[in-house]
Formats: C-alpha cells, sequence, structure tokens
C-alpha cells in the first residue's frame, strides 16, 4: 500500500510529508513538485500568509539519483514565517507572557471543539494543527503520487466551476484543464474567462463587507483505465475512497462523484450514462465507450474507464474580518470571534490540495491492483492488463 502522514503546525519550523510504498524507479520531478506546492499558493482572494511563504520541497530520504528508491520518503517544507513565532511558540517551556492565545473561538472552525477535546484553555494549538495550512504536506505528497501515475500514463488535474453564486455553466474540456492548470498567474482558475471574471467580482464584494466566500471545484483523473476499486467490500469502493480523502480536507463539507447531485434530482434515463461499443477503421475493436460521462467515471465502486470525476464543496473560510458572536474562553462572556490573518477565497487552492488527495487514492488502488517493487515491473503487470482490456 501507498500510506502517508504529514506533521507540522501552521506556525511551526516546518511542516512534514511522510510517503511510503511508492516502488523503486519513479522519475522525480524536483521542478514539478516545487511548482505544484506553488499553485496551491495561488488565487485570488488568497491572504497575506501567501505573501510570506514560498513554498519549497526539500527531500531528505527515499530519493537518489533523481529515482525512488523504494524506501520512505521524508520531505520538509520550511515555514519562513516561524522566525516571527520561535518565541510564540517555542518547543521548550519558554515564557508565558510571549503565548499568543486565540481567545475567542471562531464559528465554523475547530477551535472550540479542539479545545473541549484536548482540554487547551485557548484554541492557538487547535488553530496551529487545524489550519489549512498543513495541506501543503499534502500537495508535496501528491505529487510523488502524480509521477507514479504519469508513469502509467493518467493525469490529475482540477479546475473551479462555482465561486459564490457565479458558475460555470457548461463542462470543461480535459484540454482546457490543461491549460488553465499550466497559467503562470492564476487568478480564480476557471475555464472560462468571462465566469471567472464574474468569479472575481464575488471575491471583491466579499472583500468589501469583510466576509469570506464559498465555491465548489473540480477534480478530474484522465486516461483511468477500467478496473480499479472493488464493489467486494464496503471499505475498498473507489468512490467511497475518493470521498473519503476529499472530504478530509480542510473546509471542504459535502463531495460528489459525477452529477451525483444531479441524479439524485433525475429519473434514471436522464442520467445513467448509455454504453456503446468503438470499433476502429480496420475492424478491430477498441473499447466500450460512453456518450457523456454522468456517473463520474466509477460504477459500483470501480473505475469504468471513463475519465473519474470528483467535486469537492467549500464552505466559506471561518475566519472573519467582521467577526460573528462568540463568547471568550477565560471568563465565558460575550465577545467578538477572534481573527487571524486569512484569506477570503481559497477554492483554486482547494482544488490542488484535492488533486494531491485524489493522486494518492488513485495511485494507492493502482498499486494494490498491479503490484510490483518496481516502476519496471509494475508497469509490466499494468500493461499486461491494458492487452487483456483491449481484448476482452
Amino acid at each position: 500500500m501507498i500510506r502517508f502522514s504529514t506533521a507540522g503546525e501552521s506556525h511551526g519550523e516546518a511542516l512534514i510529508a511522510l510517503i511510503s510504498g511508492l516502488p523503486a524507479g519513479v522519475h522525480v520531478d524536483l521542478e514539478f513538485i516545487n511548482r505544484e506546492l506553488w499553485r496551491r499558493q495561488q488565487g485570488y482572494g488568497r491572504g497575506g500568509r501567501m505573501k510570506i511563504e514560498t513554498d519549497k520541497a526539500h527531500i531528505l530520504s527515499g530519493v537518489r539519483h533523481g529515482k525512488t528508491i523504494g524506501s520512505p520518503i521524508a520531505i520538509e517544507i520550511v515555514n519562513r514565517d516561524w522566525k516571527n513565532w520561535e518565541e510564540k511558540l517555542p518547543v521548550e517551556a519558554g515564557d508565558p507572557a510571549k503565548h499568543q492565545a486565540v481567545a475567542s473561538p471562531r464559528p465554523g472552525h475547530a477551535d472550540l471543539a479542539g479545545a473541549l477535546k484536548y482540554n487547551f484553555p485557548d484554541a492557538r494549538y487547535v488553530l496551529e494543527r487545524a489550519s489549512a495550512r498543513e495541506s501543503t504536506s499534502r500537495v508535496a505528497a501528491g505529487a510523488f503520487a502524480k509521477l507514479f501515475l504519469r508513469a502509467l500514463g493518467m493525469d490529475v488535474l482540477s479546475h473551479v466551476v462555482r465561486v459564490g453564486h457565479v458558475e460555470l455553466e457548461r463542462a470543461a474540456a480535459w484540454d482546457e484543464i490543461v491549460a488553465t492548470a499550466g497559467k503562470d498567474e492564476v487568478m480564480l482558475a476557471c475555464v472560462d474567462p468571462a465566469a471567472e471574471a464574474r468569479m472575481k467580482e464575488e471575491v471583491e464584494e466579499a472583500a468589501r463587507t469583510g466576509d469570506t466566500v464559498n465555491g465548489v471545484f473540480e477534480v478530474v483523473v484522465h486516461n483511468v483505465p477500467a478496473g480499479l476499486g472493488t464493489y467486494a467490500n464496503w471499505d475498498e469502493r473507489l468512490d467511497g475512497l475518493l470521498a473519503w480523502s476529499v472530504m478530509s480536507l480542510q473546509a471542504v463539507k459535502a463531495v460528489e462523484i459525477g452529477r451525483g447531485v444531479t441524479a439524485a434530482e433525475s429519473f434514471g434515463s436522464q442520467v445513467h450514462d448509455p454504453i456503446h461499443y468503438a470499433v476502429e477503421d480496420n475492424g478491430k475493436p477498441t473499447r466500450f465507450t460512453r456518450p457523456h460521462n454522468n456517473a463520474g467515471g466509477i460504477e459500483g465502486g470501480v473505475s469504468n474507464g471513463e475519465d473519474i470525476v470528483v467535486r469537492g464543496y467549500l464552505k466559506p473560510i471561518s475566519t472573519l474580518r467582521r467577526p460573528l458572536e462568540s463568547v471568550r474562553f477565560d471568563t465565558r462572556e460575550p465577545t467578538s470571534a477572534s481573527y487571524e490573518r486569512s484569506d477570503i477565497c481559497v477554492v483554486p487552492a482547494a482544488g490542488v490540495a484535492a488533486e494531491a488527495m485524489v493522486a494518492l487514492t488513485i495511485a494507492n488502488v493502482a498499486q494494490q491492483k498491479f503490484g510490483g517493487d518496481s516502476l519496471l515491473e509494475l508497469k509490466r503487470n499494468f500493461d499486461s492488463y491494458l492487452e487483456q482490456i483491449r481484448s476482452y
């Protein structure tokens, strides 16, 4: 199995990602990994923290001479903001007078629930780990999963389909998604410039009123073969695994596979994807096809050969410049919620983090299905399976 874990706090010295289970021989492109980290920092409506940090991956183990070697991979991403917090959040006891408490919990954040759970007198330590800054480590780990999947011909990207009340009202072609992800200047990662301009106005309105804005991102896994995942056991269904992985991201409150929400409002004849069979000009069989992909590439917990499509629904960020009502931790008296430097809109960044989670999930089920301690061995198994599918 491909497994990963993360460590580190929002204002700690560094963030850490640890990945194990990748086969030996995967080419590691450090420039690609750092660009993935850069993409997570972009987007109109990001806060001041992104002006401080320049996230770069420092690989500590598991990679030699540009390739994975089969052992656990450790990655460090330094927090440049640590110099401003070293005395406020020391590892040692330090000076309690310099502790910067989060005195009143923010509605919608983990502040109160976390403080109650761990018996903290305020929410500082909760904030430090619950923060979406943690997703930086996930993006670093996910970049390795993407490199592994690319060796098998699969790719994972995202785009934004809604910000506030403005929605992309058409399907996005894969080439459009690729072009949007490849831009050096990221606005809101929408494939349609006119829709993106209206989305920008939503962010600006939230900024003017001291509010935050929600949205929806869509992650697409391109060129996935049929047969990943299984219906045999409830906890091995691919749609369930993907929903779990994307729902685990900060601020995601709902996950949709394909057009699942539309399907819940429609008759079966309107949403199920008819099955066709494509034949090449020379008469040789090609593959089963669908005229559309409402199922999002998954049926019965198994990939069906179409692109996998996963949407994440984001609530607005909890930290408001015009705070909501709250209560002080120490006196229990009414007050306004605490304010920490924060974002107004994070939908494009959340999409990049979701790409990482989806890539890690797909990479794990691919590793389980095709096996192999080296990429050469695994790819041999993978290519043999593709031939089985072609000749079915």
